[in-house]
């Protein structure tokens, strides 16, 4: 019989499974359960975005298209990042349409890493980026972040974990799993670190539209950051487009091109349907992002406002559509409070320490769900937390 272990390779054998599916598959099994758990917008695709896709299927646009995505597309992409965020992209040589924004991401580091480089990760976050580095045979380096900053990261954190090996750093604002954000001194702040051992920047900005107060800024909006800053961006969370799977990466020629190599190798080019369809969002959607915007800046305030109610200590959030709290009063720990909560009271979120280890004493709840739900889910929490008095 074959030994499976002798023959997977070490690397990926060393990487553990994501701590959120745990709670997922606990979930799956229950009826009548109210789930802040999954990162998705609740909104449908808006029905243009959609009769696009649908007219591009009756029109038979279903070959492959260049690897670095349609021409269109590209264009489109660079056109809503200029009127967006003032961010201005070469549509043929500084664009890569992907397959969703965790591919782009997954191609920027393969690009960069040679075996040893450090890439900088602040935690916690989102769950992929670690085993990426790990499996381009990087070393992934936490920077451990804290509720009285705001999760975000300092100059003398920054510095802290800077090596000469260090290759890179991730920048996930707005934040998930804790709804933080780098306003724009945050980001000159540590600039000039960067700037200096031309440290690359992975901007992961799929929540950029999703910041309340103020207008998102990017590392590559800053002087002197452009040329080392990779955009990472896509449709999932602008538009509720989760399932198309639709990102793209923009930034300096020289890595696009060589980040085009590695995704016309592992994907060939991003699904045809899903291309048509972003065209649409991104030249008639804005009017979508501010609607879905809105709806969550109202949950965002409820939610927060009810869990301090009941006692968690809860820093606002200014991004995305998470909150943190913290669950130290408690006692337990965040795998017990969430295992805790589902069982007993039905309510699924995630630990924190699913997002690092930064992350113990606070669980992520998702508000991309209904208010009646949000409401449920307060009076359920609320007696969960009566119960361990």
């Amino acid at each position: 019989m074959i030994d499976y272990n002798s023959v997977i390779s070490k690397r990926v054998q060393s990487i553990q499974p994501s701590g959120i599916r745990k709670f997922f598959d606990i979930l799956e099994n229950m009826t009548d359960a109210i789930s802040l758990g999954v990162g998705e917008p609740d909104f449908p695709t808006p029905w243009h975005i959609r009769d696009a896709g649908i007219y591009s299927l009756e029109k038979g646009f279903t070959k492959y298209t260049s690897n670095a995505g349609m021409a269109d597309l590209r264009r489109e992409i660079c056109n809503y990042l200029d009127r967006r965020f003032d961010l201005h992209y070469d549509p043929d040589t500084q664009v890569l349409v992907t397959v969703g924004g965790s591919e782009g991401i997954d191609c920027a580091i393969r690009c960069i890493t040679d075996p040893g480089d450090e890439v900088l990760i602040p935690e916690p976050s989102f769950v992929c980026y670690g085993p990426m580095v790990s499996l381009a045979s990087g070393v992934p380096v936490a920077i451990p972040l804290v509720a009285d900053n705001e999760f975000r990261v300092s100059p003398e954190q920054l510095l802290s974990v800077v090596t000469d090996k260090t290759k890179a750093i991730v920048l996930p604002y707005p934040s998930n799993p804790t709804g933080g954000i780098m306003q724009r001194e945050d980001l000159e702040a540590i600039a000039p670190i960067l700037k200096e051992r031309g440290i690359i920047v992975i901007s992961d900005e799929i929540y950029a539209e999703l910041t309340y107060e103020g207008k998102h800024v990017s590392m590559a909006n800053l002087p002197g950051m452009y040329e080392q800053t990779l955009v990472v961006n896509g449709m999932s969370k602008s538009y509720s487009m989760t399932g198309w799977r639709l990102g793209y990466v923009c930034g300096p020629a020289p890595l696009i091109r060589q980040m085009t190599k590695i995704h016309q190798y592992a994907i060939m080019s991003a699904p045809t349907t899903s291309q048509h369809a972003a065209v649409e969002a991104l030249r008639n959607g804005d009017e979508d992002i501010e609607r879905m915007k809105e709806e969550y800046d109202g949950r965002r305030r409820f939610l927060v406002n009810g869990l301090r109610e009941l006692g968690l200590d809860c820093f606002e959030p200014r991004g995305a559509f998470y909150v943190f709290p913290c669950i130290r009063s408690t006692g337990l720990s965040s795998e017990e409070f969430c295992e805790r909560l589902l069982v007993e009271q039905k309510v699924a979120c995630i630990a924190g320490n699913a997002f690092g280890q930064s992350g113990e004493g606070f669980v992520r709840m998702c508000y991309a769900a209904s208010m009646h739900d949000l409401q449920e889910a307060l009076r359920r929490i609320g007696l969960f937390l009566d119960s361990l008095k």
